[in-house]
């Protein structure tokens, strides 16, 4: 279980990696830059750790579904990107593929 709660933190400094690298402008910021460079070690090491136990597959997919949505939700919150509603269901189907890799994958051990 500690292996999927890592997974999941790791999964959520993805998106503050992502975003903070959006916030560069090129690497031509600092404080942006500082914040990707830490976000992308604790993601990295992060994913690291869980890929001991977990799955490769399951566990890279789970860690792009979390960075992904919580990306985009992020962006949509500040004003960055539009809100949409099919955009909304589209995120509510990722983390509903990510739910499921979970119990799939705990079904199988």
């Amino acid at each position: 279980m500690l292996a999927w709660i890592v997974l999941i933190i790791s999964g959520m400094f993805e998106a503050v990696w992502a975003t903070a690298l959006g916030k560069s402008e090129g690497f031509s910021k600092l404080w942006p830059s500082v914040v990707f460079v830490g976000g992308l070690i604790v993601s990295m090491a992060g994913l690291a750790f869980a890929l001991r136990e977990i799955p490769t597959g399951t566990g890279y997919a789970v860690w792009v579904g979390v960075g992904a949505a919580l990306t985009v939700i992020y962006a949509m919150v500040t004003g960055d990107e539009p809100v949409s509603l099919l955009k909304t269901l589209l995120i509510i189907g990722l983390v509903g593929c990510i739910v499921g890799l979970k119990l799939v994958s705990d079904a199988e051990h």
